[in-house]
């Protein structure tokens, strides 16, 4: 097997924080479909939403890390004139792809969403979701250097690697299941805890037709405020936790969004500026700009872990965009008093 790639990124890829290349965004609160399938449909203001994530890592060393994500939802049901037994169904997708290191390893998933919520009285609701999803992988061996290629001087790529040759791909299906409770005690506060976990089917991936590898159950957890303190700003902190076969992520921290006065035709605009902290790994800084229904937010993780003195302490930038509205029907409709900047 593999004992020595050229490069020993490829390794900590695999093996490193973000374990087995494992949804990995700074911006987990703008992809909630990926976090758990209990967010799917949940947005009381809005019917429908569309959202996008980019996110480049590494880009100062040699073997970048590349990742797309692109995502939707609905709703379906929902009784709008009575606040007190108001529930619906959330029917979502969801795609994830990237792409790692010298042997071009790639994991692209295709994700279904289904989800139900409950309100439980005026204020608190309950959230269960569960996702299914089919997950492809694969590495380009011609473009890797093993240990019977090293000639006594350097590697050789012209000597037989003893491996099989080309790309190698392989496939599985993975379940996973969510929770959420949401308490909102008046207009200007809003409070959800969240849990889930993939892999619930234990499924089995491999290259190889002799070998077992199962992927590992990857339970997470978030907490997530809205806190609303006067007529133009509001509080948005929030945490997420993972964690897969021993390594594990915790990033913490809040965005603070400053309603703006209304630009054209007096459109309702929100500048959104945060910080955020990944332990043992990374500072991320956020902004972003909400005008209307569309909203778009940059971050840039600045690397605070081992790797800064060789990265520059440059870690990633991502971008996220998301729209969100109304059905034709229900333009009209003020749902709430106050319209949360970000229910999900």
């Amino acid at each position: 097997m593999i004992k020595k790639v050229l490069s020993g990124l490829v390794g900590i890829l695999l093996c490193g924080s973000v374990s087995a290349q494992s949804i990995h965004l700074s911006q987990f609160y703008n992809a909630p479909l990926l976090i758990t399938p209990a967010n799917t449909g949940l947005m009381p203001d809005n019917d429908f939403r569309l959202g996008m994530n980019l996110r480049n890592q590494w880009s100062a060393l040699p073997v970048p890390y590349n990742t797309f994500a692109g995502w939707g939802d609905l709703k379906i049901g929902g009784n709008k004139n009575n606040e007190e037994h108001n529930n619906w169904l959330g029917l979502g997708f969801a795609f994830y792809s990237d792409k790692a290191g010298d042997g071009d390893l790639k994991l692209t998933q295709i994700q279904g969403n289904l989800a139900y919520h409950l309100q439980m009285s005026t204020t608190s609701m309950l959230s269960l979701g569960m996702s299914a999803a089919t997950v492809n992988r694969s590495v380009n061996y011609n473009l890797l250097t093993f240990d019977a290629q090293w000639d006594g001087f350097a590697f050789n790529s012209n000597y037989p690697s003893g491996e099989q040759p080309g790309t190698l791909r392989t496939k599985y299906y993975t379940i996973g299941a969510g929770i959420n409770f949401a308490w909102f005690p008046s207009e200007n506060m809003y409070l959800k805890i969240g849990g889930g976990a993939v892999n619930i089917n234990s499924p089995v991936e491999t290259f190889y037709d002799n070998g077992v590898n199962t992927v590992a159950l990857r339970p997470s957890a978030t907490i997530d405020a809205l806190i609303r303190t006067g007529s133009v700003l509001i509080l948005n902190p929030s945490a997420y936790y993972t964690t897969q076969s021993g390594a594990s992520e915790i990033v913490v921290g809040t965005q603070i969004r400053t309603i703006l006065s209304g630009g054209f035709n007096n459109t309702p605009i929100q500048l959104i500026l945060g910080g955020f902290y990944r332990f043992a790994d990374a500072a991320i800084v956020v902004a972003g700009l909400q005008v209307s229904s569309i909203q778009f937010t940059a971050s840039y993780d600045a690397t605070m872990s081992s790797l800064a003195p060789y990265n520059s302490a440059y870690g990633a930038m991502e971008f996220s965009l998301i729209y969100q509205g109304l059905y034709g029907k229900n333009k009209d409709n003020i749902r709430r008093s106050f319209v949360c900047p970000r229910f999900n």
